[in-house]
């Protein structure tokens, strides 16, 4: 595969494994690190369509396949993780990570505290509509610049985004390279404290010191099509997946945390296959016991091992 002279770095037969919460997969064709958008607009111009790309972030929401991906994977770095503020508007670059956009935020007295225990980025957070406690990032979402397929860099807007429950229409191959977020304005200390609390509430329930990827399944409930909760139900992907006895269930190196069993972590020497294949049991388990087909929030990409 002939590639684009670049400014930034671009590495063959990357191991992904090392870039993901999770820690396994195989490696990617081609990892690119843009120096700048200017050197990613070039590169996305003047490579070949026929090329697939993948926008990575932080790996928080990931499971590669331990075959790896035929891909040119990008990941931002230095130069998309700058955050500034100006009256109740925050803006971020792709790479800047949720928890320190609501921290900022909060020290301009803009209430952008649910992101503080949102694993990941903000370009994930986007192309997500990631959310908790009540509010999702198709709440406060303003604007983003994107670098198309083809080269070009352009604003969108939330109409073209479509946001949903956890997922959005973004454009096939675009990278995001920055946001614009508006929220409400709050007092720095009242939003500090909130935050505080949330992390000792996620920390008392959730298992932070385990090796995942945040949660595992989405919730089974009804979502307005924003993404908001104003018209969600009290069914939850944990409860289902206790109701159907998987609760710490275990396939080789990858279990369901037995402090939250909607989380999957990787124990020690999990393969992605193990990971992806327990995640198959308990949706297998859950339909079988409740008629529920649980939906993955955890993306997976990639070839599996030839058998």
């Amino acid at each position: 595969m002939i590639l684009p002279a670049v400014r930034g770095r671009l590495t063959g037969q990357k191991p992904l494994a090392e870039l993901t919460w999770l820690r396994v997969g195989g490696p990617a064709e081609h990892l690119f690190q843009p120096a700048d958008v200017d050197d990613l607009a070039a590169f996305l111009r003047d490579l070949d369509p026929a090329v697939r790309v993948f926008p990575m972030g932080v790996g928080s929401n990931l499971i590669v396949r331990d075959g790896g991906l035929r891909a040119v994977v990008i990941r931002l770095g230095r130069g998309f993780n700058s955050i500034g503020t100006e009256g109740d508007t925050v803006t971020a670059g792709a790479a800047a990570l949720d928890a320190h956009v609501a921290k900022r935020a909060a020290d301009a007295g803009v209430d952008l505290t649910f992101l503080r225990t949102i694993p990941g980025s903000i370009g994930g957070a986007v192309r997500m509509n990631a959310g908790c406690y009540g509010s999702y990032t198709a709440d406060v979402f303003v604007s983003a610049t994107i670098v198309t397929r083809q080269g070009e860099i352009r604003e969108i807007t939330a109409e073209e985004l479509s946001f949903e429950y956890r997922q959005t229409a973004f454009p096939e191959g675009a990278v995001l390279v920055s946001a614009v977020l508006r929220g409400p304005k709050g007092d720095p200390a009242e939003l500090h404290a909130r935050m505080a609390a949330q992390l000792q509430k996620r920390d008392e329930t959730q298992p932070t010191r385990d090796r995942s990827a945040g949660s595992t399944f989405r919730n089974p409930a009804g979502f307005s099509s924003t993404g908001r909760a104003d018209d969600v139900h009290d069914l939850k992907a944990w409860k289902v997946i206790d109701n159907a006895g998987m609760r710490g269930a275990q396939r080789g190196g990858a279990q369901m945390s037995e402090k939250h069993s909607n989380f999957l972590i990787n124990t020690g020497g999990a393969t992605a296959a193990d990971l992806e294949g327990l995640g198959e049991d308990v949706r297998k388990k859950v339909y079988e016991n409740s008629g529920i087909t649980l939906q993955w929030e955890i993306m997976r990409i990639g070839d599996p091992l030839p058998e």
